[in-house]
């Protein structure tokens, strides 16, 4: 049995491994590249220059690789790249690029993006992602590795989510939202430490209280924004077994635009 639906439309010059799947009235252009072990459920439209890499599961009803919802786009060769075991629910809409940012979109490995989702122009999404029903992102938002985002939280074009962080269900999120922090409200506020899921992933108890003590720092002690810093430091000497969570935060705090600022 042909692994292809009869009614599934795909341009000839498309590249998918032998093993894919295809739903029936699937439409998929001539500049698509599917890898092996991938399915592609009904009434999907898979277009653009996108990549999309091995055991996906995308779902029916998908937009993948449509131009950005951008005014200035006017053709350019952008692109979307998906890397591997994704899972991607129904009526999501992910975006190429835009020739004003990286001209890529991207989607790491092991994410878990649920109905409704629009990852829009040059976002950057890392691996073990949670995207609840209807989140949002508008143009190039960075996430990084096992951010969780409830439901029907939107995100600020050029806003960096760090990895380990969280947010409530209907939050948006203007600033920045800082590793390991949890965030809820409109604008949304931080709120704790994703302490459980830290847990969940690992994390000895000298880490965990490494990240309260940041928390700490940026949140409680009413410190400025260098000084939080300095302390958090600091802890790099004081807990050495906490240095790389040190390291990521201070490393995405450099990074912090005065524009931004990070969610205080």
């Amino acid at each position: 049995m042909s692994l292809i639906h009869a009614t599934a439309i795909i341009d000839p010059q498309a590249q998918l491994d032998s093993s894919v799947r295809v739903g029936p009235y699937t439409v998929i252009g001539p500049h698509v590249q599917i890898g092996a072990g991938t399915q592609v459920g009904s009434h999907c439209v898979i277009e653009g220059r996108t990549t999309i890499g091995d055991n996906n599961h995308i779902f029916q009803f998908n937009s993948i690789g449509a131009i950005p919802q951008d005014k200035k786009y006017a053709g350019e060769p952008c692109e979307l790249v998906v890397g591997n075991n994704n899972t991607i629910r129904e009526f999501c809409t992910l975006n190429i690029g835009s020739p004003g940012d990286l001209g890529v979109t991207r989607v790491g490995d092991d994410n878990w993006i649920m109905a409704y989702v629009h990852v829009a122009h040059d976002c950057v999404i890392g691996n073990k992602t949670i995207f609840a029903n209807n989140t949002q992102l508008a143009g190039h938002v960075h996430v990084d590795d096992w951010v969780i985002f409830g439901g029907f939280t939107v995100v600020h074009q050029f806003v960096r989510v760090g990895a380990h962080a969280m947010t409530a269900m209907n939050s948006l999120l203007f600033a920045d939202l800082p590793p390991y922090v949890m965030a809820q409200g409109q604008p949304a506020g931080a709120r704790s430490m994703n302490f459980e899921g830290l847990r969940r992933r690992g994390f000895s108890a000298q880490r965990i209280a490494a990240v309260k003590a940041m928390h700490k720092a940026l949140y409680r002690d009413g410190l400025t924004l260098q000084a939080a810093y300095e302390r958090i430091q600091e802890l790099a000497i004081t807990s050495p077994e906490s240095s790389k969570d040190v390291a990521m935060m201070t490393t995405f705090l450099d990074a912090v635009s005065d524009k931004r600022g990070i969610v205080r």
